[in-house]
This record gives structure tokens, sequence and C-alpha cells, in this order.
């Protein structure tokens, strides 16, 4: 299904907005890449439910506000986003930096949601476990260590942007640098209040994951009460991508999973 492609306006911030779709709504929020993109798992998503897709202020088309300095800023204009869209039994879907910004969101309020699915979020710190900087790593770098497919990193590698997605890219890599530079990844006040998500988790990670070690999915499922961790084998940083089929079977029947 096709995805309308519009800009709106909230908090004097414009920002791209993708959606398509029908049923329950499902918001959600990307990674550092951005979401310029109707990417397969959206479509995919969309075929289960109303998929709304922003782009993140600071990020590609969107406006780069003067309030934007930490991902706690972005987790409260999505509660302001919630309540302005009037969303009610939301499901609430972040990947790596979006994941840590949707976890952002529930510690603060899980009014109108309800699940939570989160995809090898950041955020946490684990002492001897450490999250690779990916500031360090060069565009070949961090395609090979994003994908434990190396024929799929080949494949991106060997299409080179254009000089406007190379401008896309500069600048989501300095909306990521403003919200994650210092500490790196990093909320040290996160952990202490995981304990607030009070709606059905699902923790999904890649076993080969060289950003954020898979001993994460399990830091986290420690600290949220009663989530689900699901580890897909033979992939890295980006389920979403790398492994579509699986990631949105196991994300979308735990979404509409009866509960009592």
């Amino acid at each position: 299904m096709p995805a309308t492609k519009t800009t709106i306006e909230l908090r004097g911030c414009k920002i791209g907005l993708m959606r398509a779709g029908e049923g329950a709504p499902m918001l959600y929020l990307h990674g550092a890449a951005g979401a310029g993109a109707w990417l397969p798992f959206m479509e995919r998503l969309s075929r289960h439910f109303d998929l709304i897709v922003p782009e993140h202020p600071g990020f590609g088309v969107s406006d780069t506000p003067p309030w934007l300095g930490s991902v706690g800023d972005l987790a409260y204009f999505y509660l302001d986003f919630i309540k302005a869209f009037g969303l009610r039994d939301l499901h609430l879907m972040g990947s790596s930096l979006g994941g840590w910004t949707a976890l952002e969101i529930a510690i603060r309020s899980t009014h109108g949601l309800k699940t939570l699915t989160v995809n090898c979020p950041v955020g946490l710190r684990i002492p001897d476990v450490p999250v690779a900087d990916m500031f360090l790593w060069s565009p070949e770098e961090r395609a090979r260590n994003l994908f434990h497919d190396r024929a799929l990193a080949d494949q991106m590698l060997a299409v080179p942007p254009t000089e406007a997605e190379a401008d896309v890219l500069m600048k989501n890599n300095y909306a990521t640098a403003r919200l994650a530079w210092q500490p790196r990844f990093f909320n040290p006040d996160l952990e202490k209040w995981l304990h607030r998500v009070d709606v059905p988790t699902h923790i999904v990670w890649g076993r080969e994951d060289r950003l954020v070690p898979v001993a994460y999915a399990h830091a986290f499922a420690g600290l949220i009460p009663s989530a689900r961790v699901t580890i897909i084998p033979d992939c890295g940083h980006m389920p979403h991508i790398e492994k579509t089929d699986e990631f949105v079977r196991a994300a979308a029947a735990f979404c509409q999973e009866r509960r009592p």
C-alpha cells in the first residue's frame, strides 16, 4: 500500500510524515539513519496497522527546532504528537535511537499506549559490555557493522548516495550527535525508571548485532516488567531491514495477541 507523504507543524516545528494502512494505529520511530523512504518493512506493517512514520525534528525534511537537545526532548515532543493526533490504543514501535525514544516516552506516560515494541534500542550501559562508537565508523564500516549479511552490506555500498542524499545523511548525523554525543547513546537515568513501563513490551534483537550486543536485550528485559524477548538469528543491528519477514511476523503477532 503506497504511503501518503505530508508535512505537519507541531510546537512550531514542521516535520515530514508518512502514513498508510488501516486498523489499529502504530507509530514507528526511526533510528539514526532517518525515515525518508517508505521501506519494505513499513509496507508490510501497513497491511496490519494504520502505520504513522514521522521524521524526527532535526532529521530529513523536518525542522531543527531550538528546543531540541536530548532524547528526552524528543519523548516530550511525541507525547504532544500522540495527544494532538488523538491516538488511542496505540502500538508504539521504535528502532535503535527510535527505540530509546519510545522507552523515554513510556517511562513518562503510557496513556494511550496499547503495546510497546523496541528494536535493538540504545540507552543503557552494561559494565564490560561496551556499545560500539558509531561516530568513529567510516561509511563503509557502518554498512558492514550494521548488517550481518555481507552481501547486503555490499549491495548497500554499491549504490553511492546522490548529492541530495548525502546532504540528508549529514543532517541526520548532526542530529544524532546533538541527541546522543555525551553520554554516548546512553541515559544514566533510564535504568532506574524502566519499571514504570506498564504496557506489554516486546524487545527484538539481532543475535549478531555489532553496535549494541545482544546482552542488552536481556538487560532491558530484566528492567521492564513482563517484557518479552525475540532474538533473530543471523541478523545484525537492523532486523527490520535485514530480516524483514521475521521481524514483521514477530512484531505483528505480538501487537495483535489477545490478552486478558
